[in-house]
């Protein structure tokens, strides 16, 4: 007995369920199938399969989101990247850094190394290319998303060593480290002579180089802020100024934005930064005071940037791939019945005219019908 109440139960449950059925199936017999119906359903399916296939390319992709934040964060230290090549020798030179409050960072990290100034074949080639990428940023702002997302850890966008010994004696100086400064603003500067700190601020001993002997001529082989990104290409990478002056100032406005980046190959704290460039002839008698050298005069944004690596969630490119199918199929079969109507319409106003004759003649043929056992009839009266 409770066998045939559950077997009752479970009919009616699926009775219930087949009248909620919203997909209900047609019988074979019913349906008519045309040649212009399947071709506009393999049109339909074709059109389909691109577009199931571009979309997946495009779930695939991943995009940056840029979030924008005040920058809160004002103990800790900002780390300056450096790696520039002055056309002097390292005993004439020396670099240093002053902050807004009169403070003289120590810069004993950097290095002075002595080394040839032009560059070798191999070192003039990847110069060159790393200018056009430059280029190309200024245009494209969209590639520097590209470069974030293609970043892997090891790779580097230095200066190649060279490729062979050079044959010339050194005749410029490379100043290259990393400096750990106040998150304010300040200014690192590269001119004549070693700096050193007295009570009144800092000076820097030039009485022993001669005039005719300043050449600020340099290149800026790398300059960041923050921690080394190994991929990223700052604004100032591969810059290369020459002057034949002996009394030049070379000045860069420097303004840096703090930037998380989240990726999904790595996450670090950098910084982006924007540049204005000056450089003029000192010429007291003219009226353009100032010291000759290589000024970077820096300062940090109140606003702090992050930067995230997204990617188009499962249900979203599920609910756009039921769009792409099922609008495709109700455009198509709408398309096709309303091509059908127009066609309907015009065979029939060619068609009108045969049924009319046709109408005609049926009527000629039943009054012939009728009039014959009439005139049989008069016959037999008379």
């Amino acid at each position: 007995m409770d066998y045939k109440m559950r077997r009752l139960s479970q009919k009616k449950a699926l009775s219930l369920v087949k009248e909620l059925d919203a997909f209900p199936k047609v019988s074979e017999s019913y349906v008519e199938t045309t040649a212009s119906g399947g071709t506009v359903s393999l049109f339909a399916f074709t059109v389909m399969a691109i577009l199931a296939i571009l979309e997946f390319f495009v779930y695939q992709d991943t995009w940056m989101k840029y979030e924008y934040d005040v920058d809160k964060d004002f103990s800790s230290k900002l780390r300056i990247n450096i790696d520039i090549t002055v056309a002097m020798r390292c005993q004439q030179v020396g670099a240093d850094i002053l902050d807004l409050a009169e403070t003289m960072i120590t810069s004993n990290e950097l290095q002075y190394e002595p080394v040839v100034f032009d560059l070798s074949p191999q070192q003039q080639l990847w110069q060159s290319a790393l200018l056009h990428v430059q280029s190309r940023l200024r245009e494209e702002h969209a590639l520097q998303e590209v470069l974030y997302k293609t970043l892997i850890k090891g790779g580097t966008t230095a200066l190649p060593p060279r490729e062979d010994a050079a044959t010339e004696a050194p005749n410029a100086c490379r100043i290259h480290g990393y400096v750990y400064v106040n998150k304010v603003a300040g200014n690192f500067h590269i001119t004549v002579g070693k700096p050193i700190l007295h009570p009144q601020g800092h000076a820097h001993i030039a009485a022993f180089v001669s005039h005719e002997m300043y050449n600020f001529s340099h290149r800026i082989d790398h300059l960041s802020f923050g921690e080394m990104i190994p991929g990223v290409i700052n604004p100032l990478d591969g810059t290369e100024k020459i002057t034949s002056s002996n009394s030049q100032m070379f000045q860069y406005f420097i303004t840096v934005v703090p930037t998380k980046l989240h990726t999904y190959k790595i996450s670090a704290d950098t910084h982006q930064f924007s540049v204005t460039e000056r450089e003029r002839v000192i010429n007291h008698v003219a009226g353009s005071h100032g010291v000759s050298g290589i000024f970077v005069k820096y300062d940090t944004s109140s606003l702090m940037v992050t930067v995230r690596e997204q990617h188009m969630p499962l249900w979203q490119f599920l609910v756009r791939l039921c769009g792409i199918v099922g609008g495709i199929f109700s455009t198509t079969g709408m398309l096709h019945g309303l091509v059908g109507f127009f066609f309907d319409i015009v065979c029939c106003r060619f068609r009108l005219g045969i049924y009319r004759e046709r109408e005609v003649q049926d009527e000629m043929n039943n009054v012939n019908h009728h009039q014959t056992p009439l005139l049989a009839d008069q016959v037999l009266d008379e």
